[in-house]
């Protein structure tokens, strides 16, 4: 009988959280958004470049109240938001601004399982856009601002047995001031889309010793035969002894340790499995500190053997290098927005699915544009053998656009505020992304949009990642630095410019749109770079533009991006629709013509 007593209690509580969340609005819905279980809010582990065992995830639903910038903490609240969800988004529950006259504050409790009282106590956001105060049971915490890089805090002096409160305090300006934001704007239109305040990411909670791995940090070397890894301690001495351990599988394939702060050096047995969009491979890695013989902190990761580079081909034209040999990179322009969640994929699964489509597609790259996406998001990139050129997002505003020939103007001077934010900022999402395999081009400005002391910020980029590619900036203004040179050009491919010491490649192109009248966001105000009216006639215009884009990969272009992956908000020039309810394209006759764009420089 007392059983069934906690059975049922269990069960009226999960009925009422439900009563207490919708999603709000009667706009565009994914097929995911119905499969949200309010008490289980995007359940996966959202580190897995690091993975420890326990963890505790504390999504779904929090109090929220929004008041004017400068109230003290909230003595009521407006109600109930679902976390991760930014307050615009409509699985958020609410949808609604926030404006930069306004606060957007947090509020939930939590326990911290007994088990963990041996352990120092990490909270971890992953990613709150854009500054972020935080107090548990109120003794602020920390302050974070940027809105892409996860961060976190050691918040064990202020825990407490039994019930724990959290409390989170946003602003967010989205362009009312110079901060990295991407897309977003006041007033969503064309091209610009709705802001994304708050938390948009997972918050979670971990357990750790008192001496414990921070940060990987890991650098495969197929030239050498070796994986390089360093590991990051908070209390770091000389005497830790850091091991690690690559295993193909459940077999341990090579081994590695150091001590004196050193990165371990592991020597690969010969022949490593090489990762690429046809095969890719990675490893499985077990970092582990120790002391003497005693284990004090360990790990799970993975890696994967490949390279990044540049080469001049017999016909003198700079391509760009997978493993030392020519791959010509070809893949859609991803914004990573969607109609229900904005910046936050409702499930799992729907952030796999852009990436899995995007194979189907016939792709090998996919350029993630002006916006960073959840660590999985880059996970699953690996797994299925996606190659990402990671732009910057941009932010404050923009010297003069010269795309059609080098720069000839004055750059702009942002202020030393605006400067120094840009940098941090941009140092956080190459720090955050670093160990990803996939990652294969930084991209650190986009169509002059903020762009600021180029030479200073690609030479900058360049020396703090080796590893990778920069594409100094894409679409323009250009300069005789970095890895490539970077056209956009619309609807068609056109090569009006074409250096001879770099690769020279079409950034974007295409944007063929196609208003489907049953998956729109709005019912007018939609617009493509071309309108057509039916599957078969985007899928005709699509292919012609593939093949004049063979012509120029002879003449000289390396890479393209194709504009883009879904419909966005107002934009219809998607692959898919906005909801990815529908392919827009015959898929059959889009992924033969792109395999064959993708295995050109093989023939």
């Amino acid at each position: 009988m007392k059983s069934k007593l906690v059975v049922f209690i269990l069960l009226t509580a999960t009925l009422s959280l439900s009563a207490q969340w919708k999603p709000a609005g009667d706009r565009l819905k994914t097929r995911w958004a119905s499969q949200i279980d309010v008490n289980n809010v995007l359940p996966e582990y959202p580190r897995p470049i690091m993975e420890r065992s326990q963890w505790q995830n504390l999504n779904g639903l929090w109090n929220y109240a929004i008041l004017p910038v400068g109230k003290q903490n909230p003595t009521s609240f407006d109600g109930k938001i679902l976390v991760p969800f930014a307050i615009e988004s409509s699985l958020s529950g609410v949808q609604k601004r926030l404006g930069s006259e306004n606060e957007l504050w947090y509020q939930r409790e939590f326990t911290v399982p007994s088990n963990w009282k041996n352990n120092r106590v990490l909270l971890h956001f992953g990613a709150v856009d854009w500054k972020a105060d935080v107090w548990v049971n109120d003794i602020k915490v920390g302050q974070h601002t940027g809105g892409y890089a996860p961060f976190s805090f050691d918040v064990t002096p202020a825990l407490k047995n039994g019930t724990n409160k959290l409390v989170v305090k946003v602003w967010d300006g989205t362009d009312q001031g110079y901060q990295p934001r991407g897309k977003q704007v006041n007033n969503p239109h064309g091209i610009w889309y709705t802001p994304v305040s708050g938390i948009w990411q997972t918050v979670w909670l971990e357990p750790v010793p008192e001496k414990y791995i921070e940060n990987v940090k890991i650098t495969p070397d197929i030239d050498k035969n070796t994986i390089g890894v360093e590991a990051f301690i908070n209390q770091a001495t000389a005497s830790d002894r850091i091991e690690v351990k690559v295993m193909e599988g459940s077999r341990v394939v090579a081994t590695g340790q150091s001590i004196n702060n050193q990165p371990v050096e592991v020597s690969m047995p010969a022949n490593p499995r090489l990762w690429s969009p046809n095969d890719p491979f990675l490893y499985d890695l077990e970092v582990t500190v120790f002391n003497g013989s005693k284990q004090l902190d360990k790990v799970k990761s993975y890696t994967a053997m490949r390279k990044y580079s540049t080469k001049r081909d017999d016909k003198g034209i700079v391509r760009l290098q997978l493993n030392n040999k020519d791959l010509f990179q070809f893949g859609p322009l991803d914004q990573g927005w969607w109609p229900d969640g904005l910046y936050t994929a409702p499930t799992d699964e729907a952030l796999r699915y852009d990436v899995v489509k995007t194979k189907d597609f016939g792709f090998n790259m996919i350029r993630k544009h002006v916006k960073v996406e959840p660590a999985r998001w880059y996970m699953h990139c690996d797994q299925l053998g996606i190659i990402v050129w990671q732009d910057m997002p941009n932010g404050d505003r923009s010297p003069e656009w010269q795309m059609r020939e080098y720069f000839t103007g004055a750059e702009r001077l942002r202020s030393p505020e605006s400067e120094a934010n840009y940098r941090k900022e941009w140092k956080e999402i190459m720090d955050y992304l670093y160990s990803y395999p996939s990652i294969g081009v930084w991209v650190p400005f986009n169509e002059a949009w903020g762009q600021f002391k180029t030479q200073e910020i690609v030479e900058w980029t360049k020396q703090y990642d080796p590893s990778r590619l920069v594409n100094p900036a894409s679409g323009g203004n250009h300069y005789h630095l970095g890895d490539m040179l970077d056209l956009h050009n619309y609807p068609h491919p056109e090569m009006y410019l074409y250096d001879g010491q770099r690769a020279t490649v079409l950034g974007e192109y295409g944007g063929i749109g196609w208003a489907n009248k049953e998956h729109l966001w709005e019912p007018d105000r939609n617009w493509g770079y071309v309108q057509f009216n039916s599957s078969n006639e985007v899928t005709n215009e699509y292919i012609k533009y593939a093949e004049q884009l063979k012509q120029m990969i002879r003449q000289g272009f390396s890479a393209a991006v194709y504009t883009q992956t879904t419909d966005v908000e107002v934009e219809v020039n998607g692959l898919m629709t906005y909801d990815r309810a529908v392919v827009k394209i015959d898929e059959g006759r889009v992924r033969k013509v792109n395999q064959e764009i993708c295995h050109i420089l093989n023939d």
